[in-house]
């Protein structure tokens, strides 16, 4: 019985640690990510963006799908903003999604974790989850992350718009008054 309470204890305290990842302000370190047609994107190159929003999703899970014309408005309502969105897939490379299935997405760009070493990073467990990144001019700082919004079955049935909130307060200078919001989605398959 002893050795089921530690191996119990050890497994929650070993799962507690490889999902924390980034804080809420905490400085975001630099990273590159690949996409398709050789694209790569690398975070200190979006130093003009006055926020970056990083999307962890992927194309097998119901959820992410749900949220797919979500999310391509939201990037486009807030690119004139000086918003950039990332869509970064943390499965790629697995059965599930190609590096081509990823280029016939709405979602630009849309970039491979490969490895997950950007999702263990930021500690994103589900497709979507979101984290809003703020331009202090000399770093990023992690403002945000968590959910998009509280329906992801009906957009009509949203009543707390999570994402769009952060964004307007970040791009007004305002403190962030929701910045945790527990992701409802797939969880990301760690391999």
């Amino acid at each position: 019985m002893k050795q089921l309470f530690t191996l119990a204890t050890a497994l929650f305290v070993s799962v507690g640690v490889y999902a924390q990842g980034y804080k809420v302000g905490d400085k975001v370190a630099d990273f590159t990510l690949q996409g398709a047609n050789n694209q790569s994107v690398t975070l200190s190159e979006l130093a003009n963006a006055k926020t970056v929003v990083l999307v962890f999703t992927n194309n097998q899970c119901p959820y992410a799908k749900l949220y797919e014309n979500r999310l391509v408005t939201l990037a486009s309502n807030y690119s004139a903003k000086g918003t950039q969105f990332i869509f970064i897939n943390p499965g790629a490379g697995d059965a599930g999604e190609t590096l081509q299935d990823m280029a016939s997405r709405k979602y630009s760009p849309y970039l491979a974790d490969v490895g997950q070493k950007v999702s263990t990073q930021f500690g994103a467990t589900k497709t979507p989850e979101v984290f809003v990144l703020h331009n202090t001019g000399e770093e990023f700082i992690l403002k945000y992350k968590g959910a998009i919004d509280d329906n992801p079955q009906m957009e009509s049935g949203v009543k707390n718009f999570y994402l769009r909130n952060v964004l307007d307060e970040v791009l007004a200078n305002h403190p962030v008054s929701t910045s945790d919001k527990r992701a409802t989605g797939c969880l990301i398959k760690k391999y």
